[in-house]
Protein backbone atom coordinates (compact mmCIF):
# COMPACT_ATOMS: atom_id res chain seq x y z
CA UNK A 1 0.00 0.00 0.00
CA UNK A 2 1.49 3.12 -1.08
CA UNK A 3 0.63 7.03 -0.24
CA UNK A 4 1.82 10.28 -1.49
CA UNK A 5 2.82 13.04 1.15
CA UNK A 6 1.50 16.50 2.01
CA UNK A 7 2.60 17.37 5.50
CA UNK A 8 3.60 14.06 7.20
CA UNK A 9 3.54 9.98 5.89
CA UNK A 10 3.73 6.86 7.95
CA UNK A 11 4.58 3.39 6.95
CA UNK A 12 3.74 0.87 9.72
CA UNK A 13 2.48 -3.48 10.23
CA UNK A 14 -1.08 -2.09 11.07
CA UNK A 15 -3.53 0.41 9.98
CA UNK A 16 -4.86 1.55 13.55
CA UNK A 17 -0.96 1.79 14.18
CA UNK A 18 -0.36 4.25 11.02
CA UNK A 19 -3.76 5.65 12.20
CA UNK A 20 -2.65 6.33 15.45
CA UNK A 21 0.61 8.00 13.79
CA UNK A 22 -1.32 10.24 11.08
CA UNK A 23 -3.48 11.44 14.34
CA UNK A 24 -0.21 12.82 16.64
CA UNK A 25 0.48 14.76 13.17
CA UNK A 26 -3.07 15.90 12.85
CA UNK A 27 -2.98 17.13 16.25
CA UNK A 28 0.13 19.35 15.03
CA UNK A 29 2.81 16.57 16.46
CA UNK A 30 5.72 16.12 15.22
CA UNK A 31 7.41 12.64 13.46
CA UNK A 32 8.52 11.22 16.70
CA UNK A 33 5.33 12.19 18.72
CA UNK A 34 3.79 10.17 15.94
CA UNK A 35 5.92 7.00 16.18
CA UNK A 36 5.56 6.52 19.59
CA UNK A 37 1.54 7.03 19.23
CA UNK A 38 2.52 4.19 16.84
CA UNK A 39 4.25 2.23 18.68
CA UNK A 40 1.75 2.50 21.93
CA UNK A 41 -0.45 1.49 19.33
CA UNK A 42 1.20 -1.66 17.52
CA UNK A 43 1.55 -2.95 21.47
CA UNK A 44 -2.52 -3.27 21.23
CA UNK A 45 -2.94 -4.21 17.81
CA UNK A 46 0.47 -6.37 17.59
CA UNK A 47 0.90 -8.33 20.23
CA UNK A 48 2.17 -11.20 18.38
CA UNK A 49 5.27 -8.59 17.49
CA UNK A 50 5.86 -6.74 20.11
CA UNK A 51 4.98 -5.37 23.39
CA UNK A 52 5.83 -2.88 25.71
CA UNK A 53 7.85 -5.34 27.50
CA UNK A 54 10.18 -5.77 24.48
CA UNK A 55 12.69 -4.18 23.02
CA UNK A 56 13.88 -2.32 20.05
CA UNK A 57 16.08 0.32 18.30
CA UNK A 58 15.21 4.07 16.47
CA UNK A 59 16.22 5.85 14.60
CA UNK A 60 15.99 9.55 14.54
CA UNK A 61 16.61 12.59 12.67
CA UNK A 62 15.63 16.25 13.79
CA UNK A 63 16.74 19.57 12.08
CA UNK A 64 17.54 20.35 15.31
CA UNK A 65 19.03 17.92 17.28
CA UNK A 66 20.37 16.13 14.51
CA UNK A 67 20.85 12.00 13.84
CA UNK A 68 20.78 9.51 16.54
CA UNK A 69 20.22 6.24 17.48
CA UNK A 70 17.97 5.61 19.98
CA UNK A 71 18.94 1.66 21.46
CA UNK A 72 16.31 0.47 24.29
CA UNK A 73 16.96 -3.41 23.79
CA UNK A 74 16.67 -5.65 26.59
CA UNK A 75 19.11 -6.32 28.97
CA UNK A 76 20.23 -9.62 30.73
CA UNK A 77 18.56 -9.82 34.24
CA UNK A 78 20.01 -11.02 37.30
CA UNK A 79 21.88 -8.18 38.87
CA UNK A 80 21.49 -8.39 42.65
CA UNK A 81 20.97 -12.63 42.56
CA UNK A 82 22.65 -14.26 45.30
CA UNK A 83 25.36 -17.04 43.84
CA UNK A 84 22.91 -19.51 44.90
CA UNK A 85 20.30 -18.37 43.65
CA UNK A 86 17.37 -20.99 42.14
CA UNK A 87 17.52 -21.93 38.45
CA UNK A 88 15.99 -19.93 36.03
CA UNK A 89 12.45 -22.30 35.03
CA UNK A 90 11.66 -23.11 31.64
CA UNK A 91 8.66 -24.36 29.64
CA UNK A 92 9.83 -26.27 26.69
CA UNK A 93 7.42 -25.60 23.52
CA UNK A 94 7.25 -26.98 20.12
CA UNK A 95 5.38 -24.63 17.41
CA UNK A 96 4.69 -26.28 14.07
CA UNK A 97 5.03 -24.52 11.52
CA UNK A 98 4.31 -26.73 8.73
CA UNK A 99 7.41 -27.91 7.16
CA UNK A 100 9.18 -28.36 10.44
CA UNK A 101 8.75 -27.89 14.03
CA UNK A 102 11.13 -25.94 16.07
CA UNK A 103 11.51 -25.85 20.19
CA UNK A 104 10.90 -22.56 22.14
CA UNK A 105 11.62 -21.55 25.25
CA UNK A 106 9.16 -19.82 27.39
CA UNK A 107 7.88 -18.76 31.05
CA UNK A 108 9.70 -16.14 33.77
CA UNK A 109 12.79 -17.89 33.14
CA UNK A 110 12.98 -17.02 29.56
CA UNK A 111 12.30 -13.12 30.59
CA UNK A 112 14.74 -10.75 29.72
CA UNK A 113 14.90 -7.00 31.28
CA UNK A 114 12.11 -4.93 28.71
CA UNK A 115 13.20 -1.56 27.16
CA UNK A 116 10.36 -0.43 25.17
CA UNK A 117 8.15 1.33 27.29
CA UNK A 118 11.52 2.64 28.75
CA UNK A 119 12.86 3.69 24.95
CA UNK A 120 8.76 5.50 23.82
CA UNK A 121 8.88 7.46 27.02
CA UNK A 122 12.68 8.81 26.93
CA UNK A 123 11.81 9.55 23.50
CA UNK A 124 9.19 11.48 23.68
CA UNK A 125 10.63 13.46 26.32
CA UNK A 126 13.59 14.15 24.37
CA UNK A 127 12.28 15.05 20.40
CA UNK A 128 8.33 14.61 20.91
CA UNK A 129 6.05 18.09 21.50
CA UNK A 130 2.70 16.85 22.32
CA UNK A 131 1.22 15.93 25.69
CA UNK A 132 1.91 11.98 26.52
CA UNK A 133 -1.84 11.36 27.13
CA UNK A 134 -2.53 12.64 23.33
CA UNK A 135 0.58 10.29 22.71
CA UNK A 136 -1.45 7.19 24.19
CA UNK A 137 -4.82 7.93 23.44
CA UNK A 138 -4.96 5.81 20.56
CA UNK A 139 -3.77 2.96 22.14
CA UNK A 140 -5.88 3.84 24.82
CA UNK A 141 -9.15 3.38 22.69
CA UNK A 142 -7.95 0.55 20.59
CA UNK A 143 -7.35 -1.45 23.98
CA UNK A 144 -10.81 -0.73 25.23
CA UNK A 145 -13.02 -0.32 22.84
CA UNK A 146 -11.27 -3.19 21.03
CA UNK A 147 -9.72 -3.81 16.97
CA UNK A 148 -10.00 -6.62 14.59
CA UNK A 149 -7.61 -9.58 14.26
CA UNK A 150 -6.27 -9.11 10.61
CA UNK A 151 -4.98 -12.24 8.64
CA UNK A 152 -1.43 -11.25 9.54
CA UNK A 153 -1.82 -11.42 13.31
CA UNK A 154 -4.37 -14.45 12.98
CA UNK A 155 -1.60 -16.50 11.64
CA UNK A 156 1.04 -15.23 13.71
CA UNK A 157 -1.37 -16.00 17.06
CA UNK A 158 -1.76 -19.78 14.88
CA UNK A 159 1.86 -20.35 15.11
CA UNK A 160 2.54 -18.96 18.85
CA UNK A 161 -0.83 -20.95 20.69
CA UNK A 162 1.09 -23.43 22.70
CA UNK A 163 2.70 -20.16 24.54
CA UNK A 164 -0.37 -18.04 24.43
CA UNK A 165 -1.83 -20.72 26.03
CA UNK A 166 0.76 -20.86 28.71
CA UNK A 167 -0.93 -18.54 31.35
CA UNK A 168 -4.60 -17.48 32.76
CA UNK A 169 -3.96 -13.72 32.20
CA UNK A 170 -2.57 -14.82 28.57
CA UNK A 171 -5.61 -16.94 27.66
CA UNK A 172 -7.91 -14.30 28.94
CA UNK A 173 -6.63 -12.15 26.25
CA UNK A 174 -5.88 -14.64 23.42
CA UNK A 175 -8.28 -16.95 23.82
CA UNK A 176 -11.48 -14.66 25.42
CA UNK A 177 -14.34 -17.30 24.47
CA UNK A 178 -12.34 -20.70 24.84
CA UNK A 179 -10.65 -20.51 21.29
CA UNK A 180 -7.81 -18.31 20.05
CA UNK A 181 -8.28 -15.39 18.15
CA UNK A 182 -9.04 -15.72 14.47
CA UNK A 183 -9.02 -13.13 11.75
CA UNK A 184 -12.02 -11.43 12.18
CA UNK A 185 -12.55 -11.46 16.14
CA UNK A 186 -12.18 -8.84 18.35
CA UNK A 187 -8.75 -8.20 20.40
CA UNK A 188 -9.93 -6.02 23.96
CA UNK A 189 -7.42 -5.70 26.52
CA UNK A 190 -9.06 -3.52 29.06
CA UNK A 191 -6.36 -4.01 32.04
CA UNK A 192 -3.75 -2.01 29.21
CA UNK A 193 -6.36 0.30 28.43
CA UNK A 194 -6.46 1.13 31.89
CA UNK A 195 -2.49 0.84 32.47
CA UNK A 196 -2.05 3.45 29.37
CA UNK A 197 -4.47 5.64 30.85
CA UNK A 198 -2.76 6.09 34.08
CA UNK A 199 0.70 6.47 32.48
CA UNK A 200 -1.03 9.27 30.14
CA UNK A 201 -1.49 11.11 33.62
CA UNK A 202 1.80 10.11 35.47
CA UNK A 203 4.72 9.15 33.32
CA UNK A 204 6.71 7.99 35.91
CA UNK A 205 3.57 5.11 36.72
CA UNK A 206 5.73 2.55 35.01
CA UNK A 207 6.99 -1.23 35.75
CA UNK A 208 10.20 -0.04 36.13
CA UNK A 209 9.83 1.58 39.64
CA UNK A 210 7.26 1.36 42.89
CA UNK A 211 4.66 -0.93 42.96
CA UNK A 212 4.22 -2.30 39.88
CA UNK A 213 7.63 -2.93 39.56
CA UNK A 214 7.74 -4.75 42.81
CA UNK A 215 4.72 -6.88 41.74
CA UNK A 216 6.60 -8.09 38.46
CA UNK A 217 9.72 -8.76 39.78
CA UNK A 218 7.80 -11.11 42.22
CA UNK A 219 5.51 -12.54 40.10
CA UNK A 220 8.31 -14.01 37.34
CA UNK A 221 10.41 -14.79 41.03
CA UNK A 222 7.62 -16.94 41.85
CA UNK A 223 8.00 -18.75 38.78
CA UNK A 224 11.72 -18.75 38.25
CA UNK A 225 12.35 -16.02 36.96
CA UNK A 226 15.84 -13.92 37.50
CA UNK A 227 14.50 -9.95 36.79
CA UNK A 228 15.52 -7.97 39.85
CA UNK A 229 14.20 -4.54 41.15
CA UNK A 230 17.93 -3.54 40.95
CA UNK A 231 17.44 -4.45 37.12
CA UNK A 232 14.44 -2.68 36.11
CA UNK A 233 16.19 0.60 38.33
CA UNK A 234 19.87 0.08 36.14
CA UNK A 235 18.07 0.14 33.07
CA UNK A 236 19.18 2.81 30.77
CA UNK A 237 18.12 3.88 26.78
CA UNK A 238 21.27 4.28 25.11
CA UNK A 239 21.99 7.12 22.58
CA UNK A 240 24.23 6.11 20.22
CA UNK A 241 25.75 7.42 16.95
CA UNK A 242 24.45 5.89 14.39
CA UNK A 243 26.96 3.88 11.37
CA UNK A 244 27.69 5.26 9.01
CA UNK A 245 28.52 3.78 5.26
CA UNK A 246 28.62 4.35 1.68
CA UNK A 247 27.03 2.38 -1.11
CA UNK A 248 27.73 4.36 -4.65
CA UNK A 249 27.03 7.77 -3.97
CA UNK A 250 24.27 7.63 -1.18
CA UNK A 251 25.28 7.47 2.38
CA UNK A 252 23.39 4.50 4.69
CA UNK A 253 22.70 6.10 8.37
CA UNK A 254 21.53 2.55 10.47
CA UNK A 255 22.38 0.48 13.81
CA UNK A 256 25.41 0.83 15.26
CA UNK A 257 27.52 -2.37 16.54
CA UNK A 258 27.25 -4.29 19.00
CA UNK A 259 23.89 -5.08 17.18
CA UNK A 260 24.86 -7.13 14.32
CA UNK A 261 22.16 -6.09 11.56
CA UNK A 262 23.46 -2.55 10.61
CA UNK A 263 27.00 -3.57 10.23
CA UNK A 264 25.99 -6.60 8.20
CA UNK A 265 23.58 -4.62 5.77
CA UNK A 266 26.70 -2.10 5.41
CA UNK A 267 29.26 -4.97 4.30
CA UNK A 268 26.72 -6.26 1.82
CA UNK A 269 26.43 -3.42 0.58
CA UNK A 270 30.32 -2.65 0.14
CA UNK A 271 30.73 -6.57 -1.67
CA UNK A 272 28.23 -5.42 -3.89
CA UNK A 273 29.80 -2.17 -4.76
CA UNK A 274 33.25 -3.45 -5.20
CA UNK A 275 32.04 -5.67 -7.74
CA UNK A 276 31.35 -3.04 -9.97
CA UNK A 277 28.60 -1.41 -11.69
CA UNK A 278 24.76 -3.64 -10.81
CA UNK A 279 24.08 -6.09 -12.70
CA UNK A 280 20.61 -5.23 -14.80
CA UNK A 281 17.55 -5.46 -12.56
CA UNK A 282 15.94 -8.84 -13.03
CA UNK A 283 18.80 -10.74 -14.68
CA UNK A 284 19.61 -14.22 -13.86
CA UNK A 285 23.48 -12.47 -12.94
CA UNK A 286 21.89 -9.89 -10.41
CA UNK A 287 19.91 -12.83 -8.67
CA UNK A 288 23.43 -14.93 -8.43
CA UNK A 289 25.01 -11.73 -7.27
CA UNK A 290 22.90 -11.05 -4.22
CA UNK A 291 23.13 -14.70 -3.72
CA UNK A 292 26.42 -14.34 -3.71
CA UNK A 293 26.78 -11.76 -1.23
CA UNK A 294 24.21 -12.88 1.22
CA UNK A 295 25.92 -16.54 1.50
CA UNK A 296 29.37 -15.05 1.40
CA UNK A 297 28.68 -12.49 4.52
CA UNK A 298 27.51 -15.31 6.78
CA UNK A 299 29.99 -17.49 5.91
CA UNK A 300 32.65 -14.99 6.72
CA UNK A 301 30.58 -14.02 9.87
CA UNK A 302 30.65 -17.69 10.72
CA UNK A 303 34.31 -17.84 10.23
CA UNK A 304 35.66 -14.31 11.86
CA UNK A 305 36.74 -12.84 8.58
CA UNK A 306 38.62 -10.36 9.62
CA UNK A 307 36.31 -7.42 7.30
CA UNK A 308 33.77 -8.80 9.22
CA UNK A 309 35.17 -8.19 12.41
CA UNK A 310 35.83 -4.95 11.27
CA UNK A 311 32.30 -4.34 10.39
CA UNK A 312 30.92 -5.25 13.56
CA UNK A 313 33.08 -3.16 15.65
CA UNK A 314 32.37 -0.16 13.92
CA UNK A 315 32.76 3.36 15.72
CA UNK A 316 32.93 1.70 19.20
CA UNK A 317 35.41 -0.91 19.18
CA UNK A 318 33.02 -3.15 20.92
CA UNK A 319 33.27 -6.93 20.42
CA UNK A 320 30.57 -8.56 19.63
CA UNK A 321 31.59 -11.92 20.61
CA UNK A 322 30.45 -11.20 24.31
CA UNK A 323 27.13 -10.00 23.06
CA UNK A 324 24.08 -12.57 22.62
CA UNK A 325 22.32 -12.58 19.23
CA UNK A 326 18.16 -11.46 19.32
CA UNK A 327 16.43 -12.85 16.06
CA UNK A 328 12.59 -13.21 16.68
CA UNK A 329 9.43 -11.70 15.51
CA UNK A 330 9.29 -8.07 14.90
CA UNK A 331 7.40 -5.14 13.39
CA UNK A 332 8.68 -1.39 12.15
CA UNK A 333 7.29 2.25 12.04
CA UNK A 334 8.60 4.50 9.91
CA UNK A 335 7.13 8.55 9.87
CA UNK A 336 8.37 11.58 7.91
CA UNK A 337 6.77 15.13 8.77
CA UNK A 338 6.87 18.61 6.69
CA UNK A 339 9.43 19.83 8.90
CA UNK A 340 12.25 17.49 8.33
CA UNK A 341 11.90 15.10 10.54
CA UNK A 342 12.45 11.62 10.18
CA UNK A 343 11.79 8.66 12.25
CA UNK A 344 11.99 4.53 11.72
CA UNK A 345 11.76 2.59 14.87
CA UNK A 346 11.72 -1.39 14.84
CA UNK A 347 10.56 -3.40 18.13
CA UNK A 348 10.05 -7.44 18.83
CA UNK A 349 8.76 -9.20 21.86
CA UNK A 350 10.38 -12.60 20.75
CA UNK A 351 7.91 -15.04 20.75
CA UNK A 352 6.83 -13.83 24.07
CA UNK A 353 7.31 -15.67 27.55
CA UNK A 354 3.44 -16.64 27.97
CA UNK A 355 3.52 -14.16 31.20
CA UNK A 356 1.29 -10.94 31.45
CA UNK A 357 2.59 -8.31 33.85
CA UNK A 358 -0.14 -9.05 36.61
CA UNK A 359 -3.27 -6.07 36.03
CA UNK A 360 -1.71 -4.68 33.13
CA UNK A 361 -2.62 -6.41 29.96
CA UNK A 362 1.52 -6.48 29.00
CA UNK A 363 3.14 -9.46 27.58
CA UNK A 364 6.46 -10.47 28.76
CA UNK A 365 9.26 -10.88 26.37
CA UNK A 366 11.16 -14.41 25.98
CA UNK A 367 14.51 -13.39 24.45
CA UNK A 368 16.68 -15.65 26.80
CA UNK A 369 14.70 -18.74 25.96
CA UNK A 370 16.00 -18.95 22.24
CA UNK A 371 18.68 -21.55 21.89
CA UNK A 372 20.65 -19.30 18.78
CA UNK A 373 20.87 -16.61 21.23
CA UNK A 374 22.72 -18.84 23.71
CA UNK A 375 25.71 -20.86 22.05
CA UNK A 376 27.13 -21.14 25.27
CA UNK A 377 24.28 -22.48 26.82
CA UNK A 378 21.56 -20.25 28.37
CA UNK A 379 21.85 -17.25 30.97
CA UNK A 380 25.64 -17.81 29.99
CA UNK A 381 25.88 -13.54 30.22
CA UNK A 382 26.24 -11.85 32.67
CA UNK A 383 23.48 -9.27 34.19
CA UNK A 384 23.47 -5.98 32.86
CA UNK A 385 24.49 -6.71 29.07
CA UNK A 386 22.70 -5.21 26.34
CA UNK A 387 21.67 -7.96 23.81
CA UNK A 388 22.27 -7.30 20.25
CA UNK A 389 20.05 -8.02 17.37
CA UNK A 390 19.64 -8.28 13.49
CA UNK A 391 16.85 -4.83 13.91
CA UNK A 392 18.38 -2.40 11.64
CA UNK A 393 16.41 0.95 11.10
CA UNK A 394 17.84 2.55 8.15
CA UNK A 395 18.24 6.02 6.65
CA UNK A 396 19.51 6.27 2.74
CA UNK A 397 20.82 10.02 2.36
CA UNK A 398 21.20 11.69 -1.20
CA UNK A 399 24.63 12.82 -2.02
CA UNK A 400 23.50 16.30 -0.42
CA UNK A 401 22.57 14.66 2.83
CA UNK A 402 18.86 14.48 2.59
CA UNK A 403 17.06 11.86 3.95
CA UNK A 404 16.23 9.78 0.29
CA UNK A 405 14.55 6.76 1.95
CA UNK A 406 13.99 5.42 5.54
CA UNK A 407 12.96 2.05 6.30
CA UNK A 408 13.00 -1.47 8.37
CA UNK A 409 11.88 -4.60 8.96
CA UNK A 410 11.07 -7.30 10.97
CA UNK A 411 11.80 -10.87 10.28
CA UNK A 412 14.51 -12.13 12.01
CA UNK A 413 17.79 -13.26 10.10
CA UNK A 414 16.05 -11.94 6.85
CA UNK A 415 15.99 -8.52 7.86
CA UNK A 416 19.42 -7.62 6.51
CA UNK A 417 18.37 -9.63 3.20
CA UNK A 418 14.83 -8.04 2.86
CA UNK A 419 16.64 -4.48 2.80
CA UNK A 420 19.36 -5.59 0.90
CA UNK A 421 17.04 -6.41 -2.02
CA UNK A 422 15.00 -3.31 -1.58
CA UNK A 423 17.90 -0.73 -1.24
CA UNK A 424 19.64 -2.23 -4.10
CA UNK A 425 16.38 -2.51 -6.40
CA UNK A 426 15.31 2.05 -5.21
CA UNK A 427 19.01 3.40 -5.62
CA UNK A 428 20.83 0.81 -8.80
CA UNK A 429 17.83 0.54 -10.48
CA UNK A 430 15.43 3.75 -9.51
CA UNK A 431 12.71 0.99 -8.58
CA UNK A 432 9.34 3.19 -7.58
CA UNK A 433 9.23 2.16 -3.28
CA UNK A 434 6.05 -0.01 -3.74
CA UNK A 435 7.58 -2.22 -6.79
CA UNK A 436 10.40 -2.62 -4.98
CA UNK A 437 8.98 -4.00 -1.31
CA UNK A 438 6.35 -5.79 -3.50
CA UNK A 439 9.13 -7.87 -5.88
CA UNK A 440 9.67 -11.62 -4.85
CA UNK A 441 12.55 -12.31 -2.53
CA UNK A 442 15.24 -14.60 -1.52
CA UNK A 443 17.31 -15.70 1.47
CA UNK A 444 20.56 -17.40 1.78
CA UNK A 445 19.49 -19.67 4.59
CA UNK A 446 22.71 -21.38 5.99
CA UNK A 447 23.65 -23.55 2.83
CA UNK A 448 20.32 -23.37 0.19
CA UNK A 449 18.04 -20.67 -0.65
CA UNK A 450 14.71 -19.89 0.50
CA UNK A 451 12.97 -17.75 -2.56
CA UNK A 452 9.10 -16.42 -2.67
CA UNK A 453 7.43 -17.19 -6.21
CA UNK A 454 7.26 -14.96 -8.84
CA UNK A 455 11.08 -15.29 -9.63
CA UNK A 456 11.65 -14.94 -13.84
CA UNK A 457 11.79 -18.85 -14.72
CA UNK A 458 15.30 -18.15 -16.06
CA UNK A 459 16.11 -16.50 -13.06
CA UNK A 460 14.72 -19.47 -11.03
CA UNK A 461 16.74 -22.05 -13.49
CA UNK A 462 19.82 -20.04 -12.89
CA UNK A 463 19.51 -20.08 -9.58
CA UNK A 464 18.82 -23.65 -9.29
CA UNK A 465 21.99 -24.71 -11.07
CA UNK A 466 24.36 -23.52 -8.24
CA UNK A 467 22.41 -23.95 -5.09
CA UNK A 468 19.51 -25.85 -3.44
CA UNK A 469 16.41 -23.54 -3.89
CA UNK A 470 13.46 -23.84 -1.69
CA UNK A 471 10.72 -21.98 -3.52
CA UNK A 472 7.54 -21.16 -0.94
CA UNK A 473 4.03 -21.40 -2.27
CA UNK A 474 3.07 -17.95 -1.66
CA UNK A 475 4.55 -14.72 -0.56
CA UNK A 476 5.27 -14.84 3.46
CA UNK A 477 5.93 -12.74 6.99
CA UNK A 478 9.31 -14.68 7.06
CA UNK A 479 10.60 -12.83 4.32
CA UNK A 480 10.13 -10.17 6.23
CA UNK A 481 7.71 -6.81 6.26
CA UNK A 482 9.57 -3.87 4.72
CA UNK A 483 7.81 -0.71 5.71
CA UNK A 484 9.04 2.36 3.98
CA UNK A 485 8.97 6.38 3.46
CA UNK A 486 10.42 8.48 1.23
CA UNK A 487 10.15 11.80 2.62
CA UNK A 488 8.00 14.62 1.02
CA UNK A 489 7.24 12.05 -1.62
CA UNK A 490 4.99 8.90 -0.36
CA UNK A 491 5.55 5.31 1.33
CA UNK A 492 5.03 1.64 1.13
CA UNK A 493 3.87 -0.82 3.86
CA UNK A 494 4.84 -4.48 3.36
CA UNK A 495 1.57 -6.88 3.00
CA UNK A 496 3.34 -9.47 4.05
CA UNK A 497 3.51 -8.14 7.81
CA UNK A 498 -0.31 -5.99 7.42
CA UNK A 499 1.79 -2.95 5.76
CA UNK A 500 -0.43 0.65 6.02
CA UNK A 501 0.62 3.72 5.27
CA UNK A 502 -0.79 6.70 6.05
CA UNK A 503 -0.74 10.75 5.05
CA UNK A 504 -1.60 14.12 6.71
Amino acid sequence: MTGRATNGIVAAGHLRAADAAASALEQGGNAFDAIIAAGFASAVCEPGFTSLAGGGFLLARSPEKGDVLFDFFVDTPGRGLPADATAPVFDEVSVDFGAATQTFHCGAGSVAVPGVLAGYLHVHRRLGRLPLAAVVAPAIALAADGVEVTVTQSADFALLAPILERTEASRAIFFPHGHLLRAGDVLRNPDLASFLQALGDDPHATFYEGPLAERLVAQLGADGGLVTLDDLAAFEVIERTPLRARYRDRTLLTNPPPTFGGALLALALHRLEAEGPARPADSPERAQQLTRIMAGVDRDRAAGHPEVLAALRGVLDDDPGTRPIATRGTTHVTVADAEGNVAAMTTSNGECSGDVIAGTGICCNNMLGEDDLHPDGFHAAPPGVRVASMMSPTFVLTPDGEVELALGSGGSKRIRSALLQVLTATVDDATPLEEAVLAPRIHWDTDHLEAEPGLHPGVLAALEADHRVNVWPAPSMYFGGVHAVAPGIGGAGDPRRGGAVRTV
